[in-house]
């Protein structure tokens, strides 16, 4: 069936609060999309944000980003007031995430929710505490990764918020005498974190059942790493390299290109696989399934690296010296398919592929990605409209990639766009530069998504940023540059009754809607 949807960050939705959330505007998306006819919301990963304020290095690879609790629903619960929200900065521009105000205005105020919160629960039934029924239906069916979790920001915030690797030796090695201490001490501490999880899935759960309802599946996004800074990798002991002492012995990257000369070096502790392997590969399985809890369909970013991976040893200054390792390839996916059933996954298999990974990719049966935005550099690329294939997904850019119009305007080479503009009979087949300046770039950006949604991929997701035809405003990240990335929100009124027409005949024309 062929289908259409459109990349939407939660963080980019507009609303009071300094960042998207699951609350009004979330819903109102929702309508918006189901007007629009289309039938996929893409999310970036909705775990916490980490290092650079990414959302794919994340301190969790199961909880959930507690800025997208939803303040005036707290509110609505007694647990806050007007007053209160008032008293609060939450940056000085609508249109853009400031994450360091965020980050002492939002806590302040979760930690205020949560006192209120205790102080409802004090002495009901006999208790100290007794909380809510479904709280403790929640704890319990996420205990395998909230309590580490919890004891995880517990440690972190007593710590001023220091990797793990910094702790006290008793902690970063996680003692179990030291560890029981600190629970006892620190249990209320412990509580606002699971607090957190707890009103995120809570709300999340809402914000999901409303778009089903509506026809509207979440297609959500996991990395294939872990954060070296995350309880995954504090707890995860054999699941990684390690060396005698305990500490990574090598890293995920990639190696030197013509883009990076000293390659990337990430800095993801790398899965010792033969150990996955030995357990049947329970922790991908349980994140997995966890994940499908949460999303209907799921990206898998960079999943390349299931067949071969670029191992750098730790320390490293650079992505030089590492080397090609092999990863478990359909051994992992026979196993998540054993206990999971067929996967509803999309591969990340973008970049310089070996014909192994494209191997992989088919023997999988999971859709790749075709981004428009890499197809016009010269030759038959396979990017280009025409060698799209029904099992895929059809983008004109990725988060990583900027907007079109601003692709179009400054960042696309001439032959480029010369390529574009003959392709799609903007300009005669061999364009002069007078001819090509005239191509306006709302012409191009529209011949574009029409490529997208024309394409035989049996999807084509398109960022909201180039519905709305935003420049590099809207452009959410850039590789390798910190800071900066991840503030794009969109205006109050974005989601228009004119829009979402437009949107749903273009999906008609292409037998999307």
């Amino acid at each position: 069936m062929r289908e259409s949807g459109i990349l939407m960050p939660v963080s980019s939705l507009p609303g009071p609060y300094g960042i998207g959330c699951f609350g009004k505007a979330a819903l109102e998306f929702v309508d918006f999309l189901a007007q629009a006819g289309q039938s996929i919301w893409q999310l970036l990963p909705l775990s916490p944000t980490g290092y650079g304020d990414s959302p794919y290095q994340s301190c969790s690879a199961f909880a959930g980003n507690p800025y997208f609790i939803d303040l005036d629903a707290l509110k609505a619960d007694g647990l806050l007031t007007a007053a209160q929200l008032r008293a609060e900065n939450w940056g000085e521009d609508p249109l853009e995430v400031d994450y360091g105000t965020l980050y002492t205005s939002r806590y302040k105020i979760l930690r205020a929710a949560y006192a209120a919160w205790r102080k409802q629960c004090a002495g009901r039934h006999g208790c100290a505490h007794y909380f809510p029924d479904d709280y403790y239906a929640f704890t319990l069916a996420n205990e395998s990764w909230l309590e580490d979790y919890a004891l995880y920001m517990a440690l972190k915030t007593a710590h001023k918020m220091k990797s793990w690797t910094e702790w006290p030796r008793e902690y970063r090695l996680r003692d179990t005498g030291a560890l029981a201490a600190f629970r006892a001490e620190q249990e209320e501490e412990i509580g606002f974190w699971k607090f957190l999880q707890y009103e995120f899935a809570l709300q999340w759960k809402k914000v999901k059942a409303y778009a089903n309802a509506k026809g509207v599946k979440i297609l959500g996004d996991i990395p294939i790493y872990v954060s070296a800074d995350s309880v995954d990798a504090w707890v995860g002991g054999p699941l990684f390299e390690l060396d005698a002492e305990g500490r990574f012995a090598r890293v995920a990257g990639c190696p030197p290109d013509y883009f990076a000369a000293d390659g990337q070096l990430w800095g993801n502790p790398l899965y010792n696989w033969a150990y996955h392997k030995q357990t049947g590969y329970a922790w991908w399985i349980e994140r997995v399934r966890h994940a499908l809890g949460i999303y209907d369909l799921l990206r898998i970013d960079h999943f390349r690296g299931f067949d071969t991976y670029w191992a750098i040893p730790a320390g490293s200054s650079t992505a030089k010296n590492g080397k090609w390792e092999i990863g478990p390839r359909m051994e992992l996916f026979h196993a998540l398919e054993n206990a999971l059933g067929k996967l509803p996954i999309i591969a990340e298999d973008l970049g310089e592929l070996f014909p192994s990974v494209r191997e992989l990719l088919a023997d999988s049966t999971f859709p790749g990605m075709k981004v428009l935005q890499f197809a016009f550099s010269g030759g038959d690329s396979e990017y280009l409209p025409h060698n799209h294939v029904k099992n895929s997904v059809v983008y004109p850019g990725t988060h990583d990639n900027t907007t079109l119009a601003d692709w179009w305007e400054n960042h696309a080479a001439e032959k480029e766009k010369a390529n574009a503009a003959a392709y799609f009979h903007l300009t005669p087949a061999k364009p002069t530069a007078k001819q090509l300046a005239a191509v306006k770039t709302d012409d191009a950006r529209i011949a574009l998504l029409r490529a997208a949604m024309g394409s035989v991929a049996d999807r084509a997701i398109i960022p909201m940023a180039d519905w709305l035809g935003l420049g590099a405003e809207a452009h959410l990240n850039t590789p390798g540059k910190l800071g900066g990335n991840w503030t794009w929100r969109a205006a109050a009124d974005f989601a228009s009754e004119e829009l979402a027409a437009q949107i749903r005949t273009e999906a008609e024309v292409y037998c999307r809607a």
